[in-house]
């Protein structure tokens, strides 16, 4: 039996390297939207940090956090809002990365939310963004600009 090669995957995939920005291929709208959604999601939301319009953020924080982070619970969900926000364009730049990066940042949320009573809820409804920034990052490897710039230089 031969090994197939990287091509051959991808197109055993169901990503043929000439329909990989196909607009009407399922595959590439669900990369389309995961992108769009986890780049915007983790920039507004990390911008509301500083403001709390959506919610009073602090609130969500576990209390062991508050006692060894630095400074207030505020100052250390503004420090979440940079973190949030940088991730949100390491989407939008290397989206094969950012979908890991998300997702590692949603296991840290996961965790802290398991740790306050009454939020287990919530660390489910997160759990399910986890899994779909891993299917990000997965999708980004064939269908992200990565993908897309060495297609044209073998072509």
């Amino acid at each position: 039996m031969t090994t197939p090669t990287r091509h051959h995957s991808a197109r055993l995939a169901g990503a043929d390297a000439s329909a990989a920005h196909d607009v009407h291929a399922p595959a590439y709208q669900a990369f389309l939207l995961l992108r769009t959604v986890f780049t915007i999601a983790p920039i507004v939301f990390g911008l509301d940090k500083f403001f709390n319009v959506l919610t009073d953020w602090p609130h969500y924080l576990a209390p062991f956090v508050n006692s060894v982070a630095p400074g207030s619970a505020e100052n250390a969900m503004m420090i979440v809002g940079v973190i949030e926000i940088i991730a949100g364009l390491v989407v939008a730049l290397r989206p094969q990365i950012g979908g890991y990066v998300v997702a590692a940042w949603l296991a840290g949320i996961i965790l802290n939310l398991l740790l306050i009573p009454g939020f287990y809820d919530v660390a489910l409804r997160d759990f399910g963004l986890f899994v779909a920034a891993l299917a990000l990052a997965r999708l980004a490897s064939v269908y992200g600009p990565r993908r897309a710039a060495d297609e044209l230089t073998q072509a």
